[in-house]
């Protein structure tokens, strides 16, 4: 060693020592063995922002982001979900993604509260280089992508539906959701366009139940007490369950036709009423808890620096991918999908998330 540090110096093995040092330090930091290094920030934080959790469909929206996140764990390409989840209002939401920007993660998903009560906190996260994808619900903030399915078109198939069952003619009632939330009120503007389009129907009573099913059973009992002619009723994902039991707690002498759900809770009570009467018709449109997770899909090809296609964003504010509706519920086939799920536990929602292929099909590659 001596005769080494001779020839080559001393100061020449302290540098050597230093680079090498400096090397192990990098490929240390660079993630869990994924495919990507740290050339491109990989693993990445992903943070989620649910402002609403007093429904099963949250629930599940949350385990399939927990899911999907695993698989790119196991890839080395992000890290554990940082997840702000409470009931909040419009003020307690943008709490929750500030949270998120001083955690310093790379990607927020947010379910918003509101159309456009978040566009400042949206806008300081893009200022902050964080990617935002609102999912579930289309807003126009600035700095925000939206991925959702069209709830505008998902609240006309099955408004359509009980226009088709009474004839285009009768008096309906309509049990909403959360008055002021984004997709409540895509939702019902286009349900009041299809009703617009048929004058002989009227809506005669109206009700916000918050995607609650004891709410929507008892705003239902509430509205049976005082309307007696009833011909349909169009009621939103996560009430027609407690709909559907006020109306059959209520013993009418005419059933009205009822918009169902594409929810286990409501298919087994579906089921049920089948046996019992061969004429009992309903419809479901799925409204996939998965969309966060499509999200999620969309986030990290985004944080892996790719650019969407010309032509795939659309919408009013022109920053919407819209992810296909899976499917729908019907008499046709209501067989084959209760098979599907009926061993399933609790409120199970029928579901959907887009696979890699998809979300990258969005893509320039």
């Amino acid at each position: 060693m001596g005769s080494f540090l001779g020839r080559w110096g001393h100061g020449r093995v302290v540098a050597l020592v230093a680079a090498l040092a400096a090397v192990l330090l990098v490929a240390a930091c660079g993630g869990g063995g994924g495919s990507q290094g740290s050339e491109d920030g990989a693993p990445y934080t992903i943070g989620v922002s649910n402002g609403f959790i007093s429904s099963e469909w949250r629930t599940q929206m949350i385990q399939d982001l927990e899911r999907v996140n695993r698989e790119y764990m196991d890839e080395g390409l992000t890290e554990e979900l940082v997840i702000e989840s409470a009931d909040v209002d419009v003020q307690g939401q943008i709490q929750q993604m500030r949270n998120l920007i001083n955690r310093g993660v790379d990607a927020i998903i947010v379910n918003p509260n509101s159309v456009t009560g978040l566009n400042q906190v949206i806008k300081e996260a893009s200022d902050a280089g964080i990617v935002v994808i609102s999912v579930d619900q289309e807003i126009p903030a600035e700095g925000a992508t939206n991925v959702v399915i069209d709830q505008g078109e998902w609240a006309r198939r099955s408004a359509e539906w009980l226009v088709e069952q009474l004839g285009g003619e009768g008096n309906v009632v309509v049990i909403n959701g959360i008055a002021g939330h984004p997709a409540n009120e895509a939702r019902y503007d286009a349900v009041k366009e299809v009703f617009s389009q048929n004058p002989g129907i009227e809506v005669i009573a109206e009700a916000n139940a918050n995607w609650d099913q004891a709410t929507g059973q008892q705003k239902m009992s509430n509205i049976l007490a005082s309307e007696t002619d009833i011909d349909g009723v169009w009621t939103q994902d996560g009430m027609a369950r407690g709909v559907l039991q006020a109306i059959i707690a209520s013993d009418p002498e005419r059933f009205p036709v009822v918009v169902g759900e594409a929810r286990l809770g409501y298919m087994r009570l579906w089921n049920e009423l089948r046996q019992q009467n061969e004429d009992f018709s309903s419809y479901g449109v799925i409204n996939p808890p998965g969309v966060g997770a499509s999200g999620l899909r969309i986030a990290v090809e985004m944080l892996q620096g790719k650019e969407l296609k010309e032509g795939v964003l659309s919408g009013e504010a022109n920053n919407t991918i819209y992810v296909p509706i899976p499917g729908v519920v019907n008499d046709q086939n209501f067989d084959e999908w209760y098979r599907q799920v009926r061993d399933r536990e609790g409120e199970y929602v029928l579901d959907g998330i887009i696979s890699r292929e998809k979300a990258q099909s969005y893509f320039r590659q």
